[in-house]
């Protein structure tokens, strides 16, 4: 399906607000991305290269922001990073049926709501992960970041702070950065399969980046994070649902 003259300039709201909220409680957005563009009826092959497009101008800013705050660390990113971004290729490369597709994503987003739900309170790191785990538990999340056209920061931040490998800035701040070298190795991935691109993009793209700039901006400095973490999980709840139960 492809948009409408009426129907691009809501969606182009839609990708902002999705932008703004998600950067505000440290996402870079694709599994909101994927929730509204869904909702509208796009299909797969078009969904899929715009939210990692998205993607990758929202991780790169918060990625900046974390970074100039202090909160980044290398030593617990590259473990992760090191083979995600390859499987994050291949899986930007292997484009699914879009049934097998819905469902995936469908079962994503309703994690992802979980996610969001989930209250951050844990700040003191007991262990860090070993080297194996690390490296395996990347390379996973980084093949389901670019099959699905998430940047697997939506699994790893949780993953981090459950096992209390991170403080949550800490885990924002790595997660962020992960969100952005998968998003663009998935990417990559895509255009080599489809070698082709929505012309569209560059309006979202607009969009994503203004949203993304003042969400990250207000999110951090003024905004209580727990609300807008409910409303993503309720808007994500309705989502994933209507994928998964529709044909």
């Amino acid at each position: 399906m492809e948009l409408t003259t009426d129907q691009l300039p809501v969606l182009t709201i839609a990708i902002f607000f999705v932008a703004f909220l998600y950067s505000s409680v440290g996402h870079a957005g694709a599994s909101g991305y994927i929730a509204v563009m869904s909702l509208f009826g796009l299909t797969p092959l078009v969904i899929k290269p715009i939210a990692l497009a998205l993607n990758i101008l929202v991780a790169s800013i918060a990625s900046f922001q974390f970074w100039r705050s202090g909160h980044f660390s290398w030593r617990l990113f590259w473990p992760f990073a090191l083979f995600a971004i390859p499987f994050a290729f291949l899986g930007g490369y292997i484009n699914l049926p879009t049934q097998i597709f819905k469902v995936i994503v469908g079962v994503i987003l309703l994690f992802s709501a979980v996610r969001f739900l989930y209250p951050s309170k844990v700040e003191s790191v007991i262990k860090e992960p070993t080297r194996p785990i690390a490296l395996s538990s990347g390379a996973g999340l980084g093949f389901l970041a670019g099959l699905t056209g998430t940047g697997g920061g939506i699994f790893l931040t949780p993953l981090l702070l459950l096992n209390q490998w991170a403080t949550v800035k800490s885990a924002a701040a790595v997660s962020a950065l992960f969100i952005l070298v998968n998003s663009i190795a998935g990417l990559l991935g895509n255009l080599s399969s489809t070698r082709s691109f929505p012309s569209f993009t560059a309006v979202f793209a607009i969009s994503a980046i203004v949203g993304g700039t003042l969400g990250s901006y207000l999110g951090s400095n003024r905004f209580e994070p727990i609300l807008i973490k409910r409303l993503l999980a309720f808007v994500l709840t309705i989502a994933g649902l209507k994928l998964i139960l529709t044909n």
